[in-house]
């Protein structure tokens, strides 16, 4: 390796330290305000680097604040895709899918407000080191190609399969974000037994979209709505 080339990985691997860095900044600052307390100045005097290193590296609040959750997409992206048996039926597995993504949030709770219950400025998909849109990355395109595979076995429209992940979605996050916001000794109701509603909750998401979106069904609503 010739000095050129030497120079180059070095500061290569010094901008990456420092990226990191300044990740790690601000997902203390997170923590500690929430996104909305963010700057670039702030994340700077933390991270111990000049604003003009934070810019030149993320450009704005939204990038910083985008890549920032990018390790925990890939580890709920992660957990989601383990819990898959290629010898188990479609819909058992996404049950499994379902339990893993609850699972997740409620084992990583920190992680799980960042990505799921923070307000934050939006970046453009690019801006982000998960690449949008590979199921081995993005949890969403993950879940949406379960319900492609469904849509392809005829229980539900195809044209109707990013709709139906994101009730199933949206039932999840409904369960996720209540037991963190009220925790489990929550004086004014009791909760039910954590396992017995998760399933309970996947069960009736499954049976309703199955029967609201059985193709005979969806097609006979749609047409008199």
């Amino acid at each position: 390796m010739n000095k050129s080339n030497s120079v180059k990985l070095r500061k290569l691997r010094e901008s990456e330290q420092r990226r990191k860095d300044i990740i790690k900044a601000v997902r203390a600052l997170i923590k500690a305000g929430g996104a909305r307390e963010i700057t670039l100045r702030k994340v700077a005097e933390k991270a111990g680097f000049s604003t003009t290193v934070v810019y030149n590296l993320f450009q704005n609040k939204a990038t910083l604040i985008t890549q920032a959750m990018d390790s925990d997409l890939l580890d709920l992206v992660k957990a989601m895709r383990n819990a898959v048996d290629p010898k188990l039926p479609l819909l058992e597995n996404i049950r499994r899918v379902g339990r893993a993504y609850v699972t997740f949030g409620m084992r990583h709770p920190d992680q799980y407000a960042l990505v799921f219950m923070e307000r934050r400025p939006h970046a453009p998909v690019e801006s982000s080191r998960v690449e949008h849109g590979n199921q081995a990355q993005d949890p969403y395109a993950f879940a949406c190609q379960l319900f492609v595979d469904l849509a392809n076995t005829g229980q539900v429209p195809l044209d109707q399969a990013e709709a139906i992940a994101q009730i199933f979605w949206e039932g999840l996050h409904g369960m996720v974000s209540l037991r963190l916001v009220f925790g489990e000794n929550e004086p004014w109701f009791e909760h039910d037994e954590f396992n017995r509603h998760l399933d309970t909750l996947i069960d009736v998401l499954l049976a309703g979209i199955l029967h609201r979106f059985r193709p005979s069904t969806f097609h006979s609503t749609s047409n008199t709505a």
